[in-house]
């Protein structure tokens, strides 16, 4: 296994980097992904950066057919381009969102780099957090110069961070998991979307509300 690793730009205050973590990045991570690129891109919003790894990828595998048919029935283009690779602590610390696919990859995110604590939730987690939060929850965001995107997304971050501990938490600990569907039968891969993309969904519904919020729409509530 390749032991290099490298960013494709370099981080910076400007970029913000979103990085999607499962086992072998093969299946739930790279769909997360590039559902996730996709649903920003359509937004309008730039300068983020979605990426994903896998805490026991083989660098250069593809996804298999069953998870590549998963990605195409949810508009995902082009994840035949996807190739796997193995989770660095570079990776981790340049990145300001990290999804776990599930509780075990984000305590691996974790002992990587333990600042990532901050940042650092399993997909389910941050839009259970993220759920019903209101303008005032994005103050921190408003307050930020329309043209300050990298900042805005990462005051939304803190401000799900925040609801730690006031959310009531999932009703079964696995509920904040995405079920891993690899060399199982096509059910549990489509378990596995129906987990992962409402998910996505209300991720990318908060950040395109932390980019677009205006002072006078908080003022309204």
């Amino acid at each position: 296994m390749s032991m290099a690793f490298s960013f494709d730009r370099t981080p910076g205050p400007s970029t913000f980097r979103i990085l999607t973590v499962c086992t072998g990045n093969i299946c739930r991570s790279p769909i997360a992904e590039q559902y996730l690129r996709a649903g920003l891109a359509a937004a309008g919003i730039s300068d983020v950066v979605v990426e994903s790894a896998g805490t026991m990828a083989q660098d250069g595998q593809a996804m298999p057919a069953q998870a590549l048919a998963l990605a195409r029935r949810h508009g995902v283009q082009d994840a035949e381009a996807h190739a796997a690779r193995y989770l660095f602590e570079g990776h981790v610390a340049g990145a300001d969102l990290v999804f776990g696919m599930g509780r075990d990859h984000r305590r691996a995110i974790v002992s990587l780099f333990p600042r990532s604590s901050r940042y650092a939730f399993t997909l389910r987690e941050f839009a259970r957090l993220a759920q019903g939060m209101t303008a005032d929850d994005l103050a921190e965001a408003a307050a930020l110069a329309p043209s300050d995107i990298a900042g805005r997304l990462r005051a939304a971050v803190a401000a799900v961070a925040g609801k730690r501990g006031l959310v009531a938490p999932a009703a079964e600990p696995a509920d904040d998991d995405i079920v891993d569907p690899y060399r199982l039968d096509d059910s549990v891969f489509d378990e596995s979307g129906r987990q992962l993309v409402p998910a996505a969904e209300v991720v990318v519904k908060l950040l395109v509300a932390a980019v677009s919020i205006r002072t006078d729409e908080r003022a309204s509530h």
